[in-house]
C-alpha cells in the first residue's frame, strides 16, 4: 500500500489530499484539508501548517507528494505563480522539507487528469455529444482566474496532460458593444488588452454587470440576484461558450469539453442558458464538428486533488 499527498495550490485556496493506492491499485481518499494561500507567507510555511493542524499525512510521511499551482512550470520544479505572492522549488525538497519523492505540475494538468479519475463519474451533461475515446478532451475552469490544459492520448490507452497559459490571452471581440466594453475594463484594470482570464472569471462577471447596469457589485452578490433574463447572464454565457468553443477547436477536442472551477460550478446557468449552446456551436465551417462535442460540467470542489493523485499513481508504476 502506498500513499500519495496531493496539493492543489491556488491563488484563494490552497487544498491538501491523502489517498492511498492499494495492491490492486485502486485510489481511495482517506481525507482533506483547506487552508486559505494568503495566510502563509511562503511554500514552506503553508506545508508546515500540515503538521500543526495535525493533518492524517505529512509530506514527510508520504510516498509520494504531487503539488499542483495555478501558474506555469518551468524545469519541473519551479513556479512563480502569477496571483500568489511566494515561489515554489522542489529542487531541494528532501534537504528542504524531508520530502521522498515529489512532483510540481500546472493546476491544470491535475485538472485535466481528473477528467479520467474516479471523481469525473460526477460530471454532469451541459451539451450532448459522442465523446470520442481516442480523441483530445480538454478542460478549462474560472473561478479566481482562468484555467486550461489538454488531454491527449498516449498510444498505449493511457493520455498525456499538456498544460497551458492560455487564459492570459486577448479575449476575443466581435462587435462595437464589446469593444466598448473591452476599453471600459481596461481603464479600470490599466492592462493592454482585455484577456480571457479577466472575462470568464469571477471579476468579469462583475465587470459586465457594472458596464450594463452601472452597479457595482461582488461576484457572489450578483449570483444571488440574477435569473435566465438578465443581460449580466447573457453576456457571460456568451464570452464563457466563445472560450470553450475556440479552445475545442484549438485542440480538436472531439473527446469533449469539462468545464471546472467555482464560477460554473456556483452559478450554473451560466453554462445552461441558452446562449451558451448558441454561441458554443456558432462556426460557418466548423458547427457540425461542435455539435458532435459534449460539454460537461465538473461541480467537486476537489478535482485538482484527484487530478494529482492521478499523476501520482502513474508515477509509482
Amino acid at each position: 500500500m502506498k500513499t500519495i499527498l496531493a496539493a492543489d495550490i491556488g491563488a484563494t485556496n490552497s487544498r491538501f489530499g491523502h489517498f492511498v493506492l492499494d495492491q490492486r491499485s485502486t485510489l481511495s481518499k482517506k481525507g482533506t484539508i483547506w487552508f486559505e494561500t494568503k495566510r502563509s507567507s511562503s511554500f514552506v510555511q503553508l506545508l508546515n501548517r500540515l503538521d500543526k493542524e495535525n493533518f492524517s499525512l505529512t509530506p514527510q510521511q508520504a510516498d509520494m507528494v504531487v503539488i499542483a499551482v495555478a501558474g506555469p512550470v518551468e524545469r519541473k520544479t519551479f513556479s512563480s505563480p502569477p496571483f500568489i505572492s511566494w515561489t515554489i522549488d522542489i529542487t531541494n525538497a528532501f534537504e528542504d522539507c524531508g520530502i521522498r519523492r515529489c512532483f510540481l505540475i500546472n493546476d491544470f494538468v491535475a485538472q485535466a487528469y481528473a477528467c479520467c479519475s474516479p471523481v469525473a463519474t460526477s460530471k454532469t451533461v451541459i451539451l450532448n455529444g459522442t465523446a470520442d475515446s481516442g480523441a483530445a478532451l480538454v478542460t478549462l475552469g474560472a473561478g479566481s482566474n482562468l484555467g486550461k490544459a489538454v488531454l491527449v492520448p498516449d498510444g498505449h490507452g493511457g493520455f498525456i496532460a499538456l498544460p497551458s497559459e492560455g487564459g492570459h490571452t486577448n479575449m476575443p471581440l466581435v462587435s462595437d458593444q464589446e469593444l466598448e466594453f473591452s476599453q471600459f475594463v481596461c481603464a479600470l484594470t490599466k492592462e493592454p488588452y482585455l484577456t480571457q482570464n479577466t472575462v470568464v472569471s469571477g471579476k468579469g462577471l462583475s465587470f459586465i454587470h457594472h458596464f450594463l447596469t452601472g452597479e457595482q457589485l461582488d461576484p457572489e452578490t450578483i449570483g444571488e440576484t440574477v435569473n435566465a433574463n438578465d443581460e449580466t447572464v447573457r453576456w457571460m454565457a456568451t464570452f464563457y461558450a466563445r472560450v470553450c468553443r475556440n479552445f475545442a477547436l484549438d485542440c480538436l477536442a472531439m473527446g469533449g469539453v469539462y468545464i471546472t472551477g467555482g464560477v460554473a460550478a456556483k452559478l450554473p446557468l451560466l453554462i445552461k442558458h441558452p446562449s451558451f449552446e448558441k454561441e458554443f456551436q456558432n462556426s460557418k465551417t466548423m458547427e457540425h464538428i461542435l455539435i458532435k462535442i459534449p460539454v460537461f460540467l465538473m461541480t467537486d470542489e476537489e478535482n485538482g486533488l484527484w487530478g494529482a493523485a492521478c499523476f501520482g499513481k502513474l508515477q509509482l508504476f
